[in-house]
């Protein structure tokens, strides 16, 4: 069945003023990104953040003072019950999540509890919420697991084969949503399946983009974990907060849209090398690849899957939604925010505590 097509309502300030918006996740990469983005159109918001950070982004943006912001693990149901009952929640935007694979592999205990108990408490909790009319559950591309080459791009509707750590928590967490969408409590929820998301502000300094950018103005040393040849995607920041605010608007508008997943990519899968390569030509640290390049001479990825990148077929099928930055227009601006970040700020005190 074809769907009402709906253009750029979805970003108006008539629409979001004053509606009151759930945002776990808050003081991460991308909330902290959407936050700014939903504030400037009047929402509400009510954010959840596990820890009290002394440097974050929501402080950079000079925003934390317009959120009501609670700290919490949303592992622990009854201090989630006790902020969820104070609201009136209208959208719902579950970003939290331990999305750091290295941590995963050391961790797995603490990546479970947070991506999938922290996933079915809040839904529990929203499933009694009887003003809310959109909840979107951020999975991840890795939920598919591994898949050959030939059969990339992921398509929304292939079997879930994850395996290691993080890959299976944001698969439960997709299964989860799924019930709780189902015809059995009927709630409004979709579920999003994108690629690698970068862009200013993003602070796991672990992460490939962010790392390489690093090594390009002598920070550190840029140490690859694979042999440079494995196929990624990237989406940039700005695309993902307009493509949530999509999401989001049209649930609320279309409840026969509850259960349905969308995979968001650029459809071009890149070497992870001709990446690191793009990074130091724009850099204008040529020099920087060349001293890379032999480190990725027979390295061996350990826990990760070796090729993903997928299409926007089906958002753009339903929406007409289209991303609006190419990977160089993207790196670009990234590299001009962490040039005037890195200025400001020593970047070893966003480490997580686990990896410093």
């Amino acid at each position: 069945m074809m769907r009402r097509i709906i253009l750029k309502n979805y970003s108006s300030k008539y629409y979001w003023k004053n509606k009151t918006v759930l945002i776990t996740g808050i003081n991460g990469f991308i909330g902290s990104n959407l936050s700014k983005l939903l504030l400037s159109l009047g929402a509400k918001i009510i954010g959840v953040a596990n820890e009290r950070r002394k440097n974050s982004l929501l402080e950079y943006y000079g925003i934390k003072k317009d959120i009501n912001l609670h700290y919490l693990d949303l592992s622990d149901y009854k201090k989630l019950q006790s902020i969820i009952k104070k609201y009136k929640i209208h959208s719902c935007i579950h970003l939290a999540a331990q999305v750091d694979v290295n941590i995963a592999s050391v961790n797995p205990f603490l990546t479970f509890e947070s991506n999938i108990r922290g996933t079915y408490n809040l839904l529990e909790l929203l499933r009694h919420q009887k003003s809310i009319k959109s909840i979107i559950v951020a999975s991840s591309d890795k939920a598919y697991g591994h898949y050959d080459i030939k059969d990339l791009p992921y398509k929304e509707d292939y079997d879930l084969r994850a395996k290691y750590p993080y890959d299976v928590s944001k698969a439960s967490g997709d299964m989860i949503a799924k019930s709780y969408a189902s015809d059995m409590f009927k709630m409004p929820i979709m579920i999003t399946r994108f690629t690698n998301i970068y862009g200013p502000g993003q602070l796991n300094f672990t992460a490939l983009i962010p790392d390489c950018i690093l090594s390009c103005y002598n920070y550190r040393r840029f140490i690859p974990r694979s042999n440079g040849m494995n196929k990624r995607d990237f989406l940039y920041v700005e695309d993902v907060c307009d493509l949530y605010l999509c999401l989001s608007y049209n649930l609320a508008k279309d409840n026969s849209l509850r259960g349905e997943v969308f995979n968001a990519g650029t459809g071009s899968g890149y070497k992870v090398k001709d990446i690191v390569k793009k990074i130091c030509i724009i850099s204008k640290n040529p020099k920087n690849y060349q001293s890379i390049l032999p480190r990725f001479k027979n390295k061996k990825s350990f826990g990760e899957i070796k090729n993903q990148f997928m299409t926007f077929d089906k958002i753009n099928k339903y929406f007409k939604w289209t991303p609006k930055y190419s990977i160089d227009d993207g790196l670009n601006k990234t590299i001009t925010w962490y040039t005037d970040f890195l200025k400001k700020y020593n970047y070893k005190s966003f480490l997580s505590k686990e990896l410093k």
